[in-house]
């Protein structure tokens, strides 16, 4: 269901979109749309034939993914200008509410529906930051002239979030260009002044793209950095136990947790080169190393006696908490690669080393600094026969006896997708030493397929996409609580089979010539729950409705309407911050809600715009939207952002 819309990185595992994943494989040489890079004539002027017009812009301003380099269909493609749902800053509407965070951007993020994985080798575990470092795909960029792209959001209530990112060609064959992107998210729950972080997130990333002047060698690389911290609050601390649901709204809560924080640090330096024997031969080679560090730090007190569990380590030993664990890994894929008509082939072996060091874990037991080297063998293959018919396969294995399978089918009408695969559990539900939480378990690979399918069925002004989604799960690894005593949210594995259809239905009306009716809505069908791991809603629906016209001559572009995100009652997931983990609960049921936002997004020459207000309905129902239990949801309030891009 969700497995199309998230990027990933070769140290995470969540599903890869096919601009990482070398989907789509097929076409022609590097160098068929006039080279990876367009050449230009003059030096920096933006001023031709004694004219003020500026001559660059968007449309002068190309950029690519690696997917389409390696595949050899460099596939550049003009900037994005257009307005259609440009108010979706956040990382919940972006993820389409298809997944739960804390309440505010830049909190822990889960998938609310099942996912398969895409890494079959050693994987750290934590994921809840995930989306943060993986959602926006890296661009390649092929630009006439300078360019830079500001886009600001201030939302209300101390939320802000900007990216800032610069291009230019050193010379036709040559770009350099990089990125910034922070996120700074007040408090809103006891915030005590402005500028009173919950979340600071910084990341970065520095990329190059080369081309000699044979066309026969193609270089792409790059760095790129996050570190993303969350002072943890625990949740609402209400003193009386018959408290209703409004109270967790109310303008004088407070807290569970005042001085814990989490942090994951996540860094990358990746490089893909190639070379051109022949027409239909290359032989490239693809190297990363990265690290991800996570932590969590706290002091004891009161208010971590209320909180936590059980303390694995002593407060006479220490009274700080530091809780850490750093997962590195390096790894080299060497190949060979081809197209030849509407054919794609390649052929890879790749050597990947890790090393998983959780230092309470190994001063309790050595055997528990893991390192080890995994050797992989895999083929992808791909026919393309136009612009929108195509098919292709991927398969990878483990020397170990893990194995991925995956094949993608996209046509006119009709698009699927399809992946199987056994994958190792990732460290940390098999081995975990902390200051509230300890464990060590011997847990099996995990097996799942994964299926998704949908139709598109256009008939005058309706566009119809029915569809469904399919999931199978055995040894399926999850975290539930259980008991009040002790140790209660642990690991566990299944015995048994999760099996989930999801039917879905998303259409496009256009009527009245300007407006646009658009719901999505998903339903999940729970065949299987071997243990009850699986927590699900019944459905998931959005909604919205807009009007979308060109104004004042064509002079603005403007799209105006409302969206709605609805969900029934369901226990959903909790959530531990001590090991960035949600985990399965049966003690408190989120009410359902209506989640509504008005907005307006505006388009002016080189610059958009939006203003939009959120969660509309809370000051008349007087309570909100609760995500995760003891979690408020975002409150409502008014957001305010703008994009401007420069071409010298």
């Amino acid at each position: 269901m969700i497995g199309w819309c998230l990027a990933m990185d070769a140290g995470a595992q969540r599903p890869v979109p096919p601009s990482t994943d070398y989907q789509g494989m097929g076409g022609n040489r590097v160098d068929t749309v006039k080279g990876p890079l367009l050449s230009r004539k003059g030096k920096g002027s933006q001023i031709v034939d004694d004219s003020t017009k500026n001559v660059y812009g968007p449309k002068t301003t190309m950029w690519s993914t690696e997917t389409d380099f390696f595949r050899n269909r460099p596939n550049y493609r003009p900037l994005d200008t257009l307005i259609t749902n440009y108010h979706w800053w956040t990382f919940m509407e972006r993820l389409q509410f298809l997944y739960q965070d804390l309440g505010v951007n830049g909190t822990a993020l889960n998938p609310i529906l099942p996912t398969h994985t895409t890494i079959i080798g050693a994987t750290p575990g934590f994921t809840v930051y995930e989306p943060y470092y993986t959602l926006d795909d890296s661009h390649y960029y092929n630009t006439r002239s300078p360019y830079s792209s500001f886009n600001l959001v201030w939302g209300g209530l101390g939320r802000a979030q900007t990216k800032v990112e610069f291009s230019r060609n050193i010379n036709p064959r040559w770009n350099f260009g990089f990125n910034y992107r922070p996120i700074l998210t007040d408090k809103q729950i006891d915030r005590r002044r402005k500028g009173d972080r919950l979340v600071i997130h910084h990341s970065y990333e520095f990329y190059s793209t080369f081309l000699s002047k044979d066309s026969n060698y193609f270089l792409l690389g790059s760095l790129k950095r996050m570190r993303h911290r969350v002072n943890d609050t625990g949740g609402v601390f209400l003193n009386n136990r018959d408290s209703v649901y409004a109270d967790y709204f109310s303008q004088n809560i407070q807290p569970f947790l005042t001085s814990a924080q989490s942090e994951e640090l996540r860094t990358q330096a990746h490089l893909f080169h190639q070379y051109r024997l022949a027409q239909a031969l290359q032989v490239y080679h693809i190297f990363d190393a990265g690290r991800q560090f996570n932590a969590y730090r706290d002091q004891l007190g009161a208010e971590q006696e209320r909180f936590y569990d059980t303390l694995t380590i002593p407060a006479s030993l220490s009274a700080t908490t530091n809780d850490r664990n750093n997962f590195t890994f390096a790894q080299n894929e060497v190949g060979i690669k081809g197209s030849a008509g509407f054919l794609f082939y390649n052929f890879y072996y790749r050597l990947r080393s890790f090393e998983n060091a959780n230092p309470g874990l190994a001063r309790t037991d050595p055997r528990f600094f893991q390192r080890g080297i995994e050797n992989y063998v895999g083929a992808r293959v791909a026919t393309q026969f136009d612009s929108v018919n195509f098919l292709s396969g991927h398969a990878e294995y483990l020397l170990d006896g893990n194995y991925r399978i995956q094949g993608q089918l996209v046509t006119p009408w009709i698009e699927g997708y399809l992946v199987n695969s056994l994958a190792k559990a990732a460290f940390k539900p098999q081995g975990y030493f902390g200051r509230y939480n300890f464990w060590v378990n011997d847990f099996d690979d995990v097996a799942s397929l994964y299926a998704r399918s949908f139709l598109k069925i256009k008939w005058g002004r309706l566009m119809l996409m029915p569809g469904a989604s399919y999931s199978l799960t055995s040894n399926y690894i999850y975290f539930e609580k259980r008991g009040t005593e002790g140790q209660t949210i642990m690991p566990y594995q299944s015995g048994g089979i999760q099996q989930v259809l999801m039917p879905e239905l998303r259409f496009d009306l256009r009527f009245f010539r300007h407006f646009h009716l658009r719901p999505y809505v998903v339903y999940n069908a729970v065949l299987q729950n071997a243990d009850q791991a699986l927590v699900l809603p019944s459905y998931l629906a959005n909604v919205q409705l807009a009007y979308e016209n060109v104004l004042f001559k064509n002079a603005i572009r403007v799209q105006v309407g409302v969206d709605v995100h609805a969900r029934p009652a369901y226990f959903a997931m909790g959530y531990a911050p001590s090991i960035q983990q949600f985990f399965v609960q049966r003690e408190v049921e989120t009410p359902a809600y209506r989640y509504l936002t008005v907005f307006l997004n505006g388009q002016f020459k080189r610059g958009r715009f939006f203003v939009k207000y959120n969660n509309l309905l809370q000051p008349f129902l007087g309570s909100g939207f609760m995500p995760v239990p003891a979690y408020p949801g975002q409150r409502n309030l008014l957001d305010f952002g703008f994009d401007l891009i420069l071409f010298d």
